[in-house]
């Protein structure tokens, strides 16, 4: 791709990247924790390091992907001053860096060529957070549950997690090829973004096989299957906003676990918290891991045998509508002082409407679950995820800035 297919409204690589002095900057992004989840269909072998994903398409690769075992969700606030065409300046850059980083092939200005040889099955995901419109003057365009999610009991929200104008999720099956791309992604931007957080995490199963937890618990068993679901359930039809037909949306929330307190709970006690037995991941009414849970069943005493406040008994949809797809990824950072550790779970959630499947859900688990002693919520931000693009002439976003 030549240089020119870089520019828009006067934006240039040059002027994006500022000079070597603000690249090295970026080159402190250092490699944190790592992601765990489990819920799209797996991969059955483990794929070469040579293994690519397909950048071009209808919707953005990394979300109905089958879960790398590495992420770093990274978010932007962009610089005062900054205009509708900077930002379609920073999409082309960044939708022509990500499709030949994703084939295995050097970012334009790549200074670390080599590192690019082992793509790992990398996915590189864009999205926009309300700045984005309101920059743009397309406010009329901004679907209506993109905004904050409306604060939770259980919250213990801190700054340094939330929001962002836009954000990245880039996914691999190496660590050293997710920091690569981190870098050159970041450092194309950095004259008219700043780095507002980047949270890493880690997925960790035999191929085919349901990850876990850092509580010791097998984590994702129920979710979206490809096809009819992810139609009707995660790809935007374009009713509301033809500009974001084959889209999503995406919630991240950080959850912090308190694995000091959970390791004084007895194997008992902490099935009966989740609803699943630790060995098998199978609920507390079956044998299998995907048993459909029986939430009727009671033992002699009529007790119910899956408690009302556990977590399976919380989480699960009331109807079709409230379901979404879920791919989570363990945390593992170093801890603050006094502490013995800093973990937890990156939750990420892709719907078609926040408040429609999302809400409902989160609400629940937020009433009334047993969870909540040893989990809370420290991060949250709620992301617009555009259409794919078909053809390297287009570029991520092009359909909300140029329909």
């Amino acid at each position: 791709m030549p240089e020119a297919d870089s520019r828009s409204g006067g934006v240039t690589r040059r002027r994006l990247l500022g000079g070597s002095a603000a690249a090295a900057g970026v080159a402190g992004l250092g490699l944190g924790a790592v992601a765990l989840s489990r819920s799209e269909p797996g991969v059955q072998h483990r794929p070469a390091p040579t293994a690519t994903e397909p950048f071009y398409g209808r919707h953005q690769a990394g979300i109905a992907t089958a879960p790398q075992d590495h992420v770093a969700f990274v978010a932007f606030d962009l610089r005062p001053g900054t205009t509708r065409a900077d930002i379609e300046g920073i999409l082309r850059i960044w939708s022509g860096d990500a499709a030949r980083l994703t084939a295995g092939a050097p970012a334009l200005a790549d200074t670390e060529p080599q590192l690019t040889q082992r793509p790992a099955r990398l996915t590189v995901t864009f999205g926009f957070g309300p700045a984005v419109f309101a920059v743009a003057g397309l406010e009329h365009r901004k679907p209506a549950w993109l905004r904050p999610l409306p604060p939770f009991r259980i919250d213990k929200l801190e700054p340094r997690w939330n929001d962002g104008d836009l954000v990245l999720q880039v996914c691999a099956d190496e660590v050293t090829t997710v920091a690569h791309a981190v870098r050159v992604l970041c450092r194309s931007v950095t004259t008219l973004t700043t780095v507002r957080w980047v949270q890493r995490g880690f997925r960790n199963a035999a191929p085919g096989q349901t990850p876990r937890n850092l509580m010791g618990q097998i984590d994702g068993t129920e979710n979206l299957a490809a096809g009819a679901d992810l139609d009707r359930l995660v790809w935007d039809d374009g009713a509301a906003q033809p500009w974001l037909a084959g889209g999503t949306s995406l919630v991240l929330r950080r959850i912090a676990m308190n694995l000091e307190t959970w390791d004084e709970i007895d194997p008992d006690g902490r099935e009966l918290s989740v609803g699943r037995k630790i060995d098998s991941g199978a609920p507390l009414t079956g044998t299998d891991e995907f048993d459909q849970p029986d939430f009727a069943a009671v033992d002699q005493h009529g007790i119910p045998v899956i408690p009302q406040s556990s977590h399976i008994a919380r989480a699960r949809h009331t109807h079709d509508g409230e379901r979404f797809l879920r791919r989570g990824y363990n945390y593992d950072d170093a801890p603050e002082p006094g502490q013995v550790s800093n973990s937890g779970l990156l939750f990420a959630a892709f719907q078609r409407d926040v408040d429609a499947q999302y809400l409902p859900v989160q609400q629940r688990l937020a009433d009334f679950d047993a969870l909540n002693v040893w989990t809370t919520p420290v991060g949250s931000s709620v992301f617009v995820i555009p259409p794919g693009i078909e053809s390297p002439d287009g570029y991520i976003g092009q359909s909300l800035f140029e329909s």
